[in-house]
């Protein structure tokens, strides 16, 4: 596995190892991977609802939303 430097704040530091230290995860890194796997999570979702919705929060264009979801979850696919 990859390994990459970051930097974080003592407050995110701290709320790593209490997430260890608490029982919650076994290492560091389990919880950072997690970290990144929500925020890949939620970015996907916002690009999913930025095409499902328009400006005003109004489902866009005249397509159904199995149709969109559909279409970006062939689009995950070819990214995966």
């Amino acid at each position: 596995m990859p390994m990459v430097t970051v930097s974080i704040s003592p407050q995110q530091a701290a709320g790593i190892r209490a997430a260890v230290d608490t029982g919650g995860y076994a290492s560091s890194s389990e919880v950072v991977r997690e970290a990144l796997r929500l925020w890949d999570t939620a970015r996907k979702l916002n690009e999913f609802r930025d095409d499902v919705l328009d400006d005003e929060g109004a489902p866009s264009g005249g397509r159904c939303v199995a149709d969109m979801f559909a279409d970006h979850e062939a689009e995950r696919r070819r990214s995966a």
